[in-house]
């Protein structure tokens, strides 16, 4: 493909992540790829109005949005912004609905609000919120990908992951989902593609098939 034909894809990386953790991703000749990074919320700021903001830095008309967990919201939340040819998410969920039980439970009981954000200063307890438990006995292999850090970013966070108000999926989301993802159990998912044996770090562990999926299903 030429510069005029070429396909340019957006990746969103999830809660407290950079866009290292897509660095195994190797799309097909003729996709170009793009990565946003998190930007400082604003005090209380709704998601729409950070998607607002953040879909300034989308340069490309009609381009393939990628989001990996709390980016699978925020690359939703894009598509409604902008023109999109399609949009993927990884590890995330496409409702409120999907979400897990301590999450509806923590909604309903405002308990996440009695959260000290202070307990994910350390490293261990950030990587298995972000990953999942089990990668808590490799957390030096993953320090690099975490590195947004700042406590008024990690609570705008949570409360924004736990009160999205996505009540019915947008249509022609493409779902990705490890079966053995702990942060957001298959239970409460529908309408996915299940990659067997993938936990909520399939973007890292799983990106051989990964790369597979995407050489075929781009377009």
């Amino acid at each position: 493909m030429d510069s005029e034909t070429e396909i340019h894809v957006y990746f969103m990386p999830g809660m407290s992540a950079n866009s290292l953790i897509f660095e195994r991703i190797k799309l097909p000749q003729g996709f170009v790829s793009h990565f946003l990074e998190w930007i400082p919320p604003k005090k209380d700021e709704k998601i729409a109005n950070y998607s607002k903001r953040l879909s300034r830095l989308i340069v490309h008309e009609n381009p393939i949005l990628i989001g990996v967990s709390f980016g699978g919201l925020i690359v939703q939340e894009l598509s409604k912004i902008i023109k999109t040819r399609k949009v993927i998410i990884i590890s995330s969920i496409k409702t409120n609905k999907e979400s897990s039980i301590s999450m509806k439970f923590a909604k309903k009981t405002k308990s996440y609000k009695l959260l000290p954000v202070s307990w994910l200063d350390d490293f261990e307890n950030l990587i298995a919120f972000v990953f999942g438990p089990r990668i808590k006995r490799r957390v030096d292999l993953y320090r690099k990908y975490l590195s947004v850090r700042d406590k008024k970013y990690l609570e705008w966070s949570i409360s924004t992951i736990i009160n999205w108000k996505q009540e019915k999926p947008i249509n022609n989301v493409v779902h990705i989902h490890g079966t053995r993802d702990l942060i957001f159990p298959i239970i409460n998912l529908k309408n996915y593609i299940p990659l067997e044996k993938g936990d909520h770090a399939i973007i890292l562990k799983r990106a051989d098939w990964l790369n597979k999926f995407f050489e075929k299903n781009l377009i």
